[in-house]
């Protein structure tokens, strides 16, 4: 369900939810062939996530955009899991955004 809210965003290209160790939660229209790439910006992204946590002394974080080749990436706490929505351009930031926001504060 959640994953078909988020899907039905315009702009959307796939969404995928990833536990603490890793493992995928849930996914929706993401190609089993981008897969690895996806575990690796998310990776990336907890490690960017830590240093910057680190070296402001900060416990919590909100997002982090990743504009990659292949499209922005939205990476967003979701209790102790992260969600990283994948869409088509930069101008749909507002939108994604919003979207995520409403599914995590309802």
């Amino acid at each position: 369900m959640m994953m078909d809210t988020l899907m039905a965003v315009r702009g959307m290209k796939h969404v995928l939810l990833i536990d603490l160790s890793g493992s995928v939660v849930s996914s929706a229209g993401l190609e089993p062939a981008f897969l690895k790439r996806e575990l690796g910006l998310i990776a990336a992204g907890k490690a960017v996530i830590g240093s910057l946590q680190s070296s402001l002394g900060a416990t919590e974080w909100n997002e982090l955009l990743l504009d990659v080749d292949g499209g922005p990436v939205l990476l967003t706490p979701f209790g102790p899991q992260i969600l990283l929505t994948a869409f088509d351009d930069v101008t749909s930031l507002g939108r994604v955004r919003f979207a995520v926001r409403r599914l995590i504060n309802p």
